[in-house]
C-alpha cells in the first residue's frame, strides 16, 4: 500500500512518529493548559481511592490474604511503582494527551498504537462503567438509609440477581439506572470544562480524603490485635504431607497459580501473593495523570510529581485502612460490597456509616470523572492523527473540550454500565490496562535504545531492571485473566474485529501516512499544517 510518506506494504504499519514531531504537536495543542503538580496529585488520587479501599480490601482479605492483604499491599504498590517510575518518565519527555498511546506510536509503530488505543478504551471506558456499578450500590443503600427505595430491578444489569442484607435474592436486574445516571452528569462535567472539572474533582477528593483518615483514626480504636494474629493464616486445603513448605517453594506455587488462574487454595503465603494480584486492580489510576500532558502547565516536573506523588499517597493509604478494617472485623467476614460500612457498624456508629457511604459516593465519583477524562483525550489525540474521524478532535468554542468525543465516550460508557455485569466489566477493564502497562514498560527500554539524546526531565532509576520487572509483572497478572475461557475469548475477539478496523480505515486515513503533520488548527476545527512529514512547517527552515 502506497502513501505520501514513501513507506509501502507490511512497514506501513511500523512508521512511526518522531519525538520531535510528537513534541512539536504538544507545542501547537489547542487544549488550555490549566493544571499543575497539585491538581495532577489530586487527580491521581481522585482516579485510585475509590474501588480498591471501598470494595476490593474486604474481598481481598476475605478469599486470600487475611490479615496479610496488609502485606498484599506493600507488594502491589511496590510493582505498580516500577510501572509508575516508566510513566513518569514517558509523560516528562512526551507531555501529550495520547498518554501510552502516543508513547507506542514513538517506539513502535502505529500499527501498535493503534492496538495500545483498543487496550486503554478497555482500560478507561469500562472500567469508568465498572466503577459506576460501585457507585449505584453505595447510593441505593444510602438512599434505604433515608427511607428512599430504589426498585430493585432497576438497580442491576439484565439478568443480574439482586440479594437483600441476607443474602436472600429479591430480584433480577433490568437496567442499572443509578450507573448510567451518574455517569451522564460526569460526561456534562466534562464537557463544561476541564478547568471545574479539575475544582469539582479536588473537593470531590478532599472529602473522600476526609472519610478515609476519619476512619483509620476513629477506628484504630476498636481495633482488637488478636484479629492480627496469625499475620498469614494457614493455607486452605492444606497440602499433602511430605509438600515441601519453605518459603520459596510457596512462593513459587503462588506465582504458578496466578499465572494459571488457580485459586483452589487460599491464605498461607500463596493467598498473599494471589491477595497482591487481586488488589493490583486497586491502583489502576495513577497513570490517568500521564493523559492530561497537554493541559499541564510544566509536564516535565508536574508530571513525575502528579504520578508518583499520588501513588505513594494512595499506597499508605491503602495499608493503614486494611490494617483497621481487619483489626475491627474478622477477615472470613469481609466478603460484601461494602466491607468498611460493615465495620463501621461493627463499632456501633450507625451516624459514621453513612458518612463512610457518602465518602464512598464521592471517592467512586471522581474515579468516573477521571477514567471518562482520560478516555477522551486518548480519543482526541487518536482523532488529530486520522486514525478516528476527525469529529471526535472537534472542540467547543466556548468550553474548550472535545465536546462530541466526550458525548460518544459517555453515551458508550452509560450503556455498559447499564447493561453488563461488574463480573464482566472489571475482568476486561482489567485485561486492557494489565496489556497497556507492558507495552508502556517496552516503550521506555525502545527509546532509550532508540532516543538516546531525548531529554528526560525524569528518568527511570535502576534502569533497565526497573521497566524489565515492571513488564514482566503485568504478563503474569496478564496470564491469570486470560485463563477464564470468557474473559480470553472476548478480549481475543474485541483484537480482531479492532485490528479489521485498522485496516478498514485507520490506515488509510492516517495523517502520518498521507504525509501530513498535525500543527495548530483553525478556529473550531482539528488542528494541522499542510506541510509533509520531512519538510519543516511554513515560516521555518
Amino acid at each position: 500500500m502506497a502513501n505520501a510518506s514513501g513507506v509501502t506494504g507490511v512497514a506501513r504499519i511500523f512508521l512511526r512518529k518522531s519525538v520531535g514531531q510528537i513534541q512539536a504537536e504538544h507545542e501547537h495543542g489547542e487544549l488550555k493548559r490549566s493544571l499543575g503538580a497539585l491538581n495532577l496529585v489530586l487527580l491521581g488520587i481522585g482516579c485510585i481511592i475509590g474501588t480498591g479501599i471501598f470494595v476490593l480490601t474486604g474481598r481481598a482479605a476475605a478469599q486470600f490474604a487475611g490479615p496479610g492483604i496488609m502485606i498484599s499491599f506493600v507488594i502491589t504498590g511496590t510493582l505498580c511503582a516500577f510501572v509508575a517510575l516508566c510513566y513518569a518518565e514517558l509523560a516528562s519527555a512526551l507531555p501529550v494527551s495520547g498518554s501510552a498511546y502516543s508513547y507506542t506510536y514513538a517506539s513502535m509503530g502505529e500499527g501498535a498504537a493503534w492496538v495500545m488505543g483498543l487496550l486503554l478504551l478497555l482500560e478507561y471506558g469500562l472500567a469508568a462503567s465498572t466503577v459506576s456499578l460501585g457507585w449505584s450500590g453505595y447510593f441505593v443503600s444510602l438512599m434505604k438509609d433515608i427511607g428512599v427505595i430504589i426498585p430493585p430491578e432497576f438497580t442491576a444489569a439484565p439478568g443480574v440477581a439482586v440479594k437483600d442484607a441476607a443474602g436472600a435474592i429479591i430480584a433480577t436486574g433490568v437496567v442499572n439506572l443509578p450507573a448510567m445516571f451518574i455517569l451522564a452528569l460526569a460526561t456534562l462535567l466534562l464537557i463544561r470544562g476541564v478547568s471545574e472539572s479539575a475544582t469539582v474533582n479536588n473537593i470531590i477528593v478532599a472529602i473522600k480524603l476526609t472519610v478515609v483518615i476519619a476512619f483509620i483514626v476513629i477506628g484504630i480504636k476498636y481495633v482488637h490485635p488478636s484479629h492480627w494474629s496469625p499475620l498469614v493464616p494457614a493455607e486452605i486445603p492444606a497440602r499433602p504431607p511430605g509438600t515441601n513448605m519453605d518459603i520459596w517453594h510457596q512462593i513459587g506455587r503462588a506465582l504458578t497459580g496466578v499465572i494459571t488462574g488457580d485459586t483452589s487454595h487460599k491464605y498461607g503465603i500463596g493467598g498473599v501473593i494471589h491477595g497482591a494480584a487481586v488488589i493490583f486492580f486497586a491502583y489502576l489510576g495513577f497513570e490517568a495523570v500521564s493523559t492530561a500532558g497537554a493541559e499541564a502547565r510544566n509536564p516535565g516536573k508536574d508530571m513525575p510529581i502528579g504520578i508518583l506523588g499520588a501513588l505513594v499517597i494512595c499506597t499508605v493509604l491503602y495499608i493503614m485502612t486494611s490494617a483497621v478494617l481487619v483489626g475491627i472485623v474478622p477477615y472470613n467476614l469481609l466478603d460484601v460490597p461494602a466491607p468498611i460500612a460493615l465495620a463501621t457498624d461493627m463499632m456501633g456508629l450507625k451516624w459514621f456509616s453513612v458518612v463512610v457511604k457518602i465518602g464512598a459516593i464521592a471517592g467512586l465519583s471522581s474515579v468516573m470523572l477521571v477514567l471518562l477524562y482520560g478516555q477522551t483525550r486518548i480519543f482526541y489525540t487518536m482523532s488529530r492523527d486520522g486514525l478516528l474521524p476527525t469529529a471526535l478532535a472537534r472542540v467547543h468554542k466556548k468550553f474548550m473540550t472535545p465536546w462530541i468525543n466526550t458525548i460518544i465516550v459517555g453515551l458508550l460508557a452509560m450503556g455498559a454500565a447499564g447493561f453488563l455485569s461488574l463480573d464482566a466489566l472489571s475482568d476486561l477493564s482489567n485485561v486492557g490496562s494489565l496489556a497497556a502497562f507492558a507495552l508502556v514498560c517496552i516503550t521506555v527500554i525502545y527509546l532509550r535504545i532508540s532516543e538516546p539524546g531525548l531529554t528526560r526531565p525524569f528518568r527511570t532509576p535502576l534502569y533497565p531492571v526497573v521497566p524489565v520487572l515492571g513488564a514482566i509483572m503485568c504478563v503474569v497478572l496478564l496470564m491469570s485473566l486470560m485463563s477464564t475461557p470468557a474473559t480470553r475469548n472476548f478480549f481475543l475477539g474485541y483484537l480482531v474485529v479492532g485490528i479489521v478496523v485498522y485496516f478498514v480505515y485507520g490506515i488509510r486515513a492516517s495523517k502520518l501516512g498521507r504525509g501530513i503533520v498535525v500543527g495548530p488548527p483553525a478556529e473550531g476545527e482539528p488542528r494541522e499544517l499542510p506541510h509533509r512529514v520531512g519538510e519543516p512547517p511554513a515560516g521555518q527552515g
